[in-house]
């Protein structure tokens, strides 16, 4: 009898776990043959925990939002336009990588009544609508956050866009204000002098102590190619800015060093609302080392209370748009702008990283990123390593900064790492030239010199990639000579450094280099050469300068004439 009872149980749990089978598959079946949904939540990009902070209330619907979205690119359409054959002096043929036009008919009609921007590339779209009518369209709605001192707005639920529009959305930015605004990476010293209007007479007296470009020309060689004729003829460097400069200071410097190129200025999303020393200084750098060179200043408005990183995105997109005819003339962007990597949102980070691989790519440009000025610590809390992006991100050339002496006949006597003792309590960009380890990026395969794998790597993306002046530089600034400091400097010095280059090999090989890659790529077929000065005594108050590339320094300051050798023998 007890037999027959377990068998007869037996039987039940198999013919009921054959019914479960059954009853999942056909529940399976049915849940196949079901419609894709009609709409998709998109990830804000904002850490949970901020999300999670206390409301304070509602972002009033009449705020005006700048949206931008940046879309999705099939990485074969970048590296084929990367492996076009470069023509300088030709116009090269626009490549769109992005969406086609029955997607964008579609977008519009989605955003109905909103007036979008699509990029040349098609793979960036931007528009500016009242929150309340963006909120109606994503099916959320803003509210304000109070989080870590400090308050923020965001969408209250994960904004939801059509499902098709999701497959082929990278990021959306301007939804939110989570991300800091971007640092300057500067220390202006100079006398509190109102704007002074001298009738026309330069004051070219710089102050006394401080170098000028002419002593940095001497240092790094820039004046050997000036020698041979190479000054910047024909050449752009790109300048973003998210703030303004005053004429009078402009004038007076460019009439010092008897500029011969020709400077123009770019609006947008607005007009910057003053002037704080960063364009100023990024000007008289890019002009002071390249006397013929054209220099494009993108500016925007950094003091407004939305999400300054979509304007300087929008300033990327704009310079891709203004040279989407132009990848064969080897012209250059510098960025002194940053923030750790911690305060800045993921969408944020996406897009960016998407506008500078495009111009890396797609047109060719080098870009020069400063690296920051509160040495190992750029979330500004004295002994927490961190590091400040954009200049971690791998498709831009991330500079450090050093202090440069020279002798009496200009010519390059010491240079140690930058960095001040340091009131541990505020950076105010004086702790000492940014660099560390990535926690965003893994090391890129490029990232390959000596010294770069040392005891304090993790195979991250490691910066900065290569250093110049940053110390007790002569500036111009409103209305007085007076001395700076900071990476911001070391930026546009080593752009205009690589557009005299391009400029050179442009025209004696008929081609350039342009990436971060060229600049391992050098290193590694000068072993032992000079392409840089190796800076090996300093540190950034925690990593120290060592013999090859190390944290404070990269691999080393602008050794022009023989850097612009070795990227002749690398092109060759």
């Amino acid at each position: 009898m007890i037999v027959l009872r377990k068998a007869s149980h037996a039987k039940v749990v198999h013919l009921s776990a054959l019914f479960l089978t059954l009853l999942f598959s056909l529940t399976s079946l049915v849940s196949c043959n079901q419609p894709e949904p009609l709409y998709t939540s998109i990830n804000p990009g904002i850490p949970p925990a901020a999300l999670q902070s206390p409301v304070k209330g509602n972002l009033p619907d009449s705020t005006e939002l700048h949206v931008g979205i940046t879309f999705k690119i099939d990485p074969r359409l970048l590296n084929q336009a990367d492996q076009q054959r470069l023509h300088p002096g030709q116009p090269s043929k626009p490549q769109g990588v992005g969406i086609d036009n029955s997607f964008y008919q579609k977008m519009k009609g989605f955003f109905q009544g909103i007036d979008l921007r699509l990029s040349k590339l098609r793979t960036y779209m931007s528009f500016q609508a009242k929150a309340g009518t963006v909120a109606r369209l994503l099916q959320t709605k803003f509210v304000i956050h109070q989080y870590k001192g400090r308050t923020f707005y965001a969408p209250a639920t994960p904004p939801k866009v059509p499902t098709d529009f999701a497959k082929t959305i990278d990021a959306i930015t301007g939804l939110d204000n989570y991300s800091l605004h971007p640092k300057h990476d500067l220390h202006i010293t100079s006398p509190q002098a109102s704007q002074i209007s001298r009738n026309g007479a330069l004051d070219c007296s710089q102050a006394s102590q401080t170098l000028t470009l002419g002593d940095v020309a001497g240092a790094y060689g820039y004046n050997q190619l000036w020698q041979r004729g190479v000054h910047g003829e024909k050449m752009t460097i790109n300048l973003v800015e998210i703030d303004g400069s005053y004429q009078d200071d402009i004038q007076n410097y460019l009439g010092c060093i008897n500029f011969k190129g020709h400077l123009s200025f770019v609006n947008v999303d607005g007009h910057p609302s003053n002037a704080e020393g960063e364009s100023t200084l990024d000007i008289q750098m890019a002009a002071g080392l390249a006397p013929a060179a054209s220099i494009k200043v993108y500016q925007t408005d950094g003091n407004a209370d939305n999400d300054t990183w979509t304007q300087v995105n929008d300033e990327l997109q704009h310079i891709i748009d203004d040279n989407t005819s132009n990848a064969n003339a080897g012209s250059v962007v510098s960025v002194s702008l940053g923030i750790d990597e911690a305060d800045i949102s993921s969408d944020d980070v996406r897009a960016l990283d998407s506008s500078l691989q495009q111009l890396t790519q797609v047109e060719h440009m080098t870009v020069f990123v400063a690296s920051g000025d509160c040495g190992a610590y750029a979330d500004e809390t004295f002994g927490d390593l961190s590091v400040s992006y954009p200049a971690t991100d791998p498709w831009a050339v991330a500079v450090g900064g050093t202090k440069l002496s020279v002798d009496g006949h200009v010519n390059r006597a010491d240079e140690v790492a930058w960095s001040h003792f340091p009131n541990i309590f505020k950076c105010n960009n004086s702790w000492g030239t940014g660099g560390g380890n990535s926690s965003l990026f893994h090391r890129s395969d490029w990232q390959n010199a000596n010294g770069v794998n040392n005891k304090y790597s993790k195979n991250d993306r490691q910066v900065p990639d290569v250093s110049a002046v940053a110390d007790n530089l002569a500036v111009y600034f409103q209305g007085a000579w007076g001395a700076v400091g900071g990476t911001s400097a070391a930026a546009p010095i080593w752009a205009a450094g690589q557009a005299l280059v391009n400029e050179d090999t442009m025209q004696r090989l008929g081609t350039f280099g342009y990436s971060p890659r060229l600049y391992y790529a050098v290193a590694d077929k000068n072993a032992g050469g000079n392409a840089y000065f190796d800076v090996t005594s300093g540190n950034n108050q925690y990593y120290p300068a060592t013999p090859g590339w190390d944290f404070p320094t990269g691999l080393g300051t602008p050794n022009l004439a023989s850097f612009d050798r070795a990227v002749s023998n690398s092109l060759a």
